[in-house]
């Protein structure tokens, strides 16, 4: 099942397999660097039937650290059509971007430097649904107004349109991991009295303006997709049957497909990470009720033989994996030949197996 065939949009999908954007925190001034050519190179020559760019910010202040890449101005998207242009000679496969902002996770130090840290020097006022801290010794953001969420989504358009200009299949709309959109979502996050806040139908209404705004940019050309919170696991948090209702409207919208994922509002919740298929059960529920949208999820899904039954069962439709193509570029490719898949491993790698 994992090497069946899959259309999303226009493009046709060799197997279930997707690679999931991870930042990499090695742009310079939010243009790729050869990391990332590096890096990607890589990815597109996995066996994976589509690729997605990591996180991408649509503004400066957007960003989460100074090393991520971003599409916000003419340089950004001349080098960003270079990176493409470049995937694309190694594989003609479909190459997704996701456009996101930090909102109050913004202003940070690179991971690897100090995790979950604010950057002392050289950092920047963040904006988010509320003046919520995102940690204790985080400082507050601001809460954004009417203006600002205007024009946020104007930049999101923006970016979109400088990816579809730089030869993108894709866009994908980060709505999860404790980023903007899922801050404004999530009741953790937003306390505002206004129509941005309160009810649910209200918290998801700037995410669906995004949407709706870039869906003006991809029409019915470009893969349009989202990755989803599908529970906060926090007792004040998104509940599962919010999260299906707002793919509801995602797909009332027009979206292609939707990455369930979970957590990330807060640094401690109740996610067990190292449980295998996370978010398989959220992924199957869905299925359930939703049957004109791709259902994918994320989250401990190397285990391709389990990968594979839950794919049978139709649970889910794509497995978006990450941390593994890290490890090892072409661990999809030693399960595709010892599954008799000997087609998707490049010629110039044949002899190794």
């Amino acid at each position: 099942m994992i090497f069946k065939n899959l259309k999303i949009q226009k493009e046709k999908l060799s197997n279930r397999i997707v690679v999931s954007p991870m930042c990499q925190y090695a742009a310079l001034d939010g243009v790729p660097s050869p990391w990332h050519y590096k890096h990607l190179g890589s990815m597109i020559s996995s066996g994976a039937s589509m690729i997605i760019i990591e996180s991408t910010a649509i503004n400066k202040t957007g960003r989460i650290t100074t090393k991520d890449l971003c599409l916000y101005n003419a340089r950004q998207f001349y080098e960003m059509k270079k990176l493409i242009k470049y995937l694309k000679s190694i594989k003609n496969i479909p190459i997704i971007i996701q456009l996101s902002h930090a909102g109050k996770k913004g202003s940070s130090m690179i991971p690897w430097k100090k995790s979950n840290s604010p950057l002392k020097r050289n950092g920047w006022r963040t904006v988010s649904a509320s003046r919520i801290k995102k940690d204790k010794h985080w400082p507050y953001p601001r809460a954004a107004n009417k203006n600002q969420i205007m024009k946020i989504i104007d930049d999101f358009k923006k970016s979109a349109l400088f990816a579809k200009k730089a030869g993108i299949d894709g866009i994908e709309i980060h709505m999860a991991h404790g980023y903007l959109l899922h801050q404004f979502i999530s009741p953790v996050s937003n306390n505002r009295q206004d129509s941005y806040g309160g009810c649910f139908e209200k918290r998801i209404k700037f995410p669906l303006e995004v949407i709706r705004n870039v869906k003006k940019i991809t029409k019915s050309n470009l893969i349009l997709g989202a990755r989803v919170t599908a529970t906060d696991h926090l007792s004040s948090g998104i509940r599962f049957r919010e999260s299906l209702n707002l793919i509801k409207q995602l797909e009332i919208e027009g979206l292609n497909y939707v990455c369930l994922s979970s957590g990330g509002i807060k640094t401690k919740t109740k996610l067990n990470p190292n449980k295998k298929g996370i978010r398989i059960n959220f992924a199957k529920k869905a299925k359930k009720e939703i049957k004109n949208l791709i259902i994918g999820t994320t989250g401990n899904l190397s285990d391709l033989k389990y990968l594979n039954k839950t794919l049978e069962k139709k649970y889910l439709d794509l497995a978006f994996i990450g941390r593994p193509f890290l490890k090892n570029p072409n661990w999809l490719l030693n399960y595709a030949y010892n599954s008799g898949q000997i087609k998707i491993i490049p010629k110039q790698y044949s002899r190794a197996f």
